[in-house]
């Protein structure tokens, strides 16, 4: 018998959902936490587009005892009629077949909320078990799969209310599909929270049957609310935040602004209910009419003189603004595709803020005064900035080619696959030079504890030095000059001895690149190294990073020799490349931000001026801390 025939027969289509358990990452992003978020995401995706349509005011999302999650709204429900087609109930077209349902008949929603409109059908492939329950015509019909198969038809399973109508989905997700099954309250809420507020009117509950908990979302007063919640605890400039609707050919934009007396800048996109992290066409477009308007109005009220003009950087100091778009057809695009693309909403969204921003002003002179003398201490404090820059550059110019004398950069001049170690103290990083592989390795030592910029204004910031050696070696700037092209390194480190000291120095370096280089984090750049905290000796060397491993590490072990190392400096130069910066063995932290939004509240919550708001915060998750007593 000669060679196996190639033909059509051994092309594998893959059949529908088959794909999907495949290759899940491609639908959903990951196969770990997020990516089991996701699922319920999709399934409350759904029943917000059926709100968006004026259909549906309640959604309630239930995790329940047995590790399933239950999602009920009270939308149209999905049809239960026969495709004509495809000879099967609309039910199961959407819960079997990829990109089918309404989000693609534009007739059925204007904008739909789901990122790639995967839906429902992939959360059905991704679990063991889905149940759907669908209310209409008085009846309630009730149809189970398994892993995306249908195993019954779908019945009538009892009456309905005669003008009750809804879709109740429940599934249990696959556990050889997800590394975890354990659904988040957390992420749930921070979401839902979101939700709600970008859709004035719609009430989601969540409740949680393990730890018999129930949280309600509900904002009459939608984005206004939204801005005033994440001012919480600031001194705001002005109490009623600034807020505009507008439509035009089915492009709906709202926008809420309120500034507060703090130096940090947030404004946050949303697409369709989506949280675009790294912007886009929508955020680019709202900042260059709100630096147009302010500048405009300063000079005609004489404010501005001699050519004089706002940077972007003066006009956002202090700004909270979030800006909602819905529209019928986004394009994402960026690394997490969580970026808008669509060209043309820049000017649509520039020519309605400018329009809407420069009425605001001239009506409220008390507000735009405040405004605009925020913005000149801002531009003052800019110009100061840049002077103790420009003296940190002349300071640091004895180091080669302007770098600071102490960093210890690597041989190789492509930042492909170097790394940058951000180390406290002179002794240590003493020792991570000698350690280090000095061919991509770069070290920055730190005298002492780096500024908190949460409390800081840019100028001062700018103007230590820890902080202007950092963005100096980083290379990319900061504010409107960041740019990622100029990055130094293809890693950055932050490595601190693992001691309540090391932890707060981390923290304070968290937040400075948070703050002044987000970016970084975004793009995945910044890292945190894991030195260990024990050595076992038994045979050999075994290295241990937690209590936990401690404990499974010395159960049934002859006194095995246990050695604490509470700082860096105590390790020897093998013992520090071995466990913490040689790439083979080494456990390393990528620093990602979950949620732009909760991340922004923790940051100002954990590190700014609000003493009662920490207090609460500490009383609330003190169980959760690993203390180093």
């Amino acid at each position: 018998m000669g060679k196996e025939e190639y033909n059509a027969q051994k092309i594998k289509v893959l059949e529908g959902l088959e794909g999907v358990r495949m290759r899940p990452s491609m639908y959903i992003g990951s196969t770990g936490k997020p990516g089991l978020h996701k699922l319920v995401d999709e399934v409350v995706d759904n029943s917000v587009d059926e709100s968006l349509a004026g259909f549906c005011d309640n959604i309630i999302v239930t995790l329940n005892k047995d590790g399933s999650a239950t999602v009920e709204d009270n939308g149209r429900g999905i049809p239960v009629e026969m495709h004509p087609q495809l000879k099967i109930s609309a039910v199961e077209v959407a819960l079997t077949k990829l990109h089918a349902g309404g989000k693609f008949d534009k007739d059925s929603y204007k904008v739909s909320g789901g990122l790639h409109g995967v839906g429902v059908s992939v959360v059905n492939a991704l679990s063991i078990k889905l149940i759907a329950e669908v209310k209409r015509n008085g009846k309630l019909y009730r149809q189970e799969y398994a892993r995306g198969i249908p195993k019954t038809k779908l019945e009538v399973a009892g009456k309905a209310g005669e003008k009750e109508t809804g879709t109740i989905i429940t599934f249990w997700p696959d556990p050889e599909i997800f590394s975890t099954i354990d659904f988040d309250y957390k992420v749930l809420e921070t979401r839902f929270r979101e939700i709600a507020f970008l859709n004035a009117g719609v009430k989601i509950v969540l409740k949680d049957e393990k730890k018999n908990k129930e949280e309600s979302f509900h904002y009459e007063g939608g984005l206004s609310e939204f801005v005033k919640w994440l001012n919480e605890g600031k001194d705001v400039l002005h109490p009623k935040p600034i807020y505009f609707k507008r439509e035009q050919d089915n492009n709906v934009l709202e926008i809420a602004v309120q500034y507060n007396s703090t130096y940090q800048e947030n404004i946050f996109g949303f697409v369709n209910v989506i949280n675009t992290i790294e912007g886009g066409t929508h955020v680019s477009g709202f900042k260059t009419a709100l630096t147009r308007a302010l500048n405009d109005y300063a000079k005609k009220k004489g404010n501005l003189k001699n050519g004089d003009s706002f940077m972007g950087d003066d006009v956002r100091e202090g700004l909270t603004a979030v800006i909602s778009l819905k529209i019928p057809e986004p394009q994402f695009e960026g690394q997490t595709k969580t970026k808008l693309g669509n060209s043309e909403i820049k000017g649509f969204v520039d020519s309605i803020t400018y329009t809407v921003l420069s009425e605001y002003l001239e009506e409220n002179p008390q507000v735009a005064k405040k405004i605009i003398f925020k913005a000149l201490d801002s531009a003052k404090a800019r110009l100061a900035a840049k002077k103790a820059k420009d003296l940190v550059r002349r300071k640091n110019a004895f180091g080669l080619g302007g770098l600071p004398g102490k960093l210890a950069d690597c041989s190789r001049k492509k930042s492909d696959d170097t790394e940058l170690y951000i180390v406290e103290g002179e002794s240590a990083g003493g020792s991570a030079k000698q350690a280090r592989n000095k061919e991509n390795q770069a070290i920055l030592p730190l005298k002492g504890k780096p500024l908190n910029v949460e409390k800081s204004s840019p100028a001062r910031a700018l103007s230590s030095e820890e902080i202007a050696n950092i963005i100096t070696v980083v290379g990319t700037s900061v504010g409107e000059e960041f740019d990622i092209e100029k990055l130094r390194y293809s890693k950055i480190v932050i490595m601190t001895d693992a001691d309540v000291d090391g932890e707060h120095i981390k923290t304070l370096l968290l937040t400075f690149f948070f703050r002044f280089m987000p970016v970084l984090i975004e793009q995945g750049k910044l890292y945190i190294a894991m030195p260990p905290l024990y050595r076992v000796r038994k045979k050999s060397d075994h290295y241990v990073y937690t209590d936990e491993e401690l404990k499974e590490a010395v159960k049934g072990a002859q006194n095995p020799n246990v050695t604490r190392f509470k700082g860096l400096g105590e390790m020897s130069l093998d013992q520090l490349w071995d466990t913490t910066m040689n790439p083979k063995t080494r456990k390393i932290k990528k620093v990602f931000i979950e949620d732009a939004v909760e991340a922004d509240k923790t940051f100002s919550m954990l590190m700014g001026d609000d003493v009662q708001a920490r207090k609460e915060f500490i009383q609330e998750n003190a169980k959760e801390a690993n203390l180093d007593l």
